[in-house]
């Protein structure tokens, strides 16, 4: 709804394979309307966190303890151990990921991981649909979401540990014609977070 108080019309949809973020994109352009195709790409999906995969927060805790699970959470190049490829949480054993490559589906993954292949997707995919004038919308994930802003506003590894993303608020960012961005914020600016850059 506040995409559609700004009467922002979208010209292309991507979501991650991810149930929550397409089930997400669903709500947004049934809100907006709008019921045109949109592109999943698993480049968007969250962070892949290896055996700590299936786990809950309080769960990898009890496991690892806070620091060091604090530090898989937070660290930009630590990876957990891999997952194994016998467990039934492995993308491949799982249907929709059966047309990739098993060579394209990680173990594990850092969040330096998660930035090469978001951004990668996002040069390839997505930047020139903007330098072109289009609205993007994506619906992802609070890693590769970080991700992608890490690459946007020129983070640099410190800085990218410390941005937040709010779940279920849009981010709105603003290209001027050259490309760089000319504005950004949280449309519900209650619950934005420190964009630390702006």
């Amino acid at each position: 709804d506040l995409i559609k108080d700004l009467k922002i019309e979208i010209d292309y949809y991507y979501s991650s394979l991810q149930l929550r973020a397409i089930n997400t994109l669903k709500l947004v352009q049934e809100s907006l309307n709008d019921k045109q195709n949109f592109t999943k790409a698993w480049q968007l999906n969250e962070r892949h966190y290896g055996a700590l995969t299936g786990l809950n927060k309080v769960e990898m805790i009890k496991k690892l303890g806070e620091e060091k699970v604090y530090q898989f959470r937070r660290s930009w190049d630590l990876r957990p151990d891999p997952l194994s490829k016998n467990n039934p949480y492995h993308p491949i054993n799982i249907e929709v990921y059966k047309s990739l490559g098993k060579e394209d589906i990680p173990d594990t993954e850092s969040l330096k991981d998660t930035y090469e292949r978001v951004v990668k997707y996002y040069k390839e995919n997505i930047e020139d649909k903007i330098k072109k004038n289009n609205n993007i919308l994506i619906s992802a994930h609070g890693n590769s979401i970080r991700s992608l802003c890490k690459f946007l506003f020129k983070l640099n590894e410190k800085q990218i540990t410390k941005l937040e993303i709010p779940t279920g608020n849009p981010m709105m960012i603003e290209f001027d014609k050259n490309g760089k961005i000319s504005n950004c914020l949280y449309l519900d600016k209650e619950r934005a977070q420190d964009l630390i850059v702006f």
